[in-house]
């Protein structure tokens, strides 16, 4: 009997998938921007409660990402990967279907875990597709490929929302989440679970841990701002007389904006440096946010 191997997925339909797949799962998690000032309006909610809705959605996605490496480590990537995709459109369908907050709710906890699939194991992926130097150019074209999403999906969903209602709109990002898990799956051949990962067992940053530190401490500080601006600018927007496609406009340029910017941060990072880079982009983001608020 004869036993013919799959042939090996190159590394550019690697990259491209995984990319895609960094895409819709970005554009999924963003495009909430746009739904949570609709919630407010139908259910007569705080924002405080926008604020829970966002807690349950990210806390979902945070605490899924290390059992979805090692699950991915057991099961395979790719599996891990389409079931993650999968369940975001099974969290968005529940959302959509049932119209309800507590349906919303339970459905952003399953499309959060769903996403919590995507950064550990697409990352993965295009390192152990492109080995040594050249992983620094895959995976900076990978990380460009979430903000492609970010910039889409939200006025996408916004113009379809202002058409149909947000209800429709989450099913129609549903099927987009299905059709996206069924590439992922046709694509992609299964990634082998038990891989090199042992040629470079030195942890990152051990040698300087201050730095490591320093720079956890400045990730976690800009989160929590960039987090909470995304939040509340469609509310802001809404405030100054916007409509929805015109919310989701404004999304989505400021994604743009965050793509652009990652392009022009590494040539002025290899001149400046990383901590003048860091501070610069975090005053400008400060000046610029302070900014907007008096705008009309």
């Amino acid at each position: 009997m004869t036993i013919v191997a799959a042939p090996p997925v190159s590394s550019r339909r690697t990259l491209t998938v995984c990319g895609s797949a960094h895409a819709l799962h970005d554009g999924f998690t963003d495009l909430l921007n746009v739904l949570y000032p609709l919630l407010q309006a139908q259910f007569g909610l705080s924002y405080a409660a926008i604020g829970a809705l966002k807690a349950v959605y990210s806390g979902a996605m945070a605490s899924g990402q290390i059992p979805s490496g090692r699950l991915a480590a057991r099961i395979g990537s790719v599996k891990v990967l389409v079931a993650g995709t999968s369940l975001i459109a099974v969290g968005y369908c529940l959302a959509g279907f049932t119209g309800s907050l507590y349906g919303v709710i339970a459905g952003l906890l399953l499309a959060g875990l769903g996403g919590s699939t995507q950064h550990p194991i697409g990352s993965s992926l295009v390192s152990a597709a492109f080995p040594g130097l050249a992983s620094r150019t895959a995976l900076g074209t990978y990380n460009f490929s979430g903000d492609v999403g970010k910039v889409m999906l939200p006025a996408l969903f916004a113009v379809i929302a202002a058409s149909l209602g947000w209800q429709q709109a989450m099913i129609v990002m549903a099927a987009v989440a299905v059709a996206g898990a069924g590439l992922i799956l046709a694509t992609l051949a299964p990634a082998d679970p038990h891989g090199k990962t042992a040629e470079a067992r030195q942890v990152a940053g051990q040698d300087r841990p201050w730095a490591y530190w320093l720079l956890f401490a400045i990730h976690v500080a800009d989160d929590l701002v960039r987090s909470g601006f995304m939040i509340f600018l469609p509310f802001l927007l809404r405030d100054k007389g916007a409509d929805l496609p015109t919310i989701g406009l404004g999304l989505s340029l400021m994604f743009a904006g965050g793509a652009a910017g990652k392009l022009v941060m590494g040539w002025v990072g290899a001149r400046l440096g990383v901590v003048a880079s860091v501070v610069v982009t975090e005053v400008a983001t400060t000046l610029l946010i302070l900014a907007i608020l008096p705008c009309r």
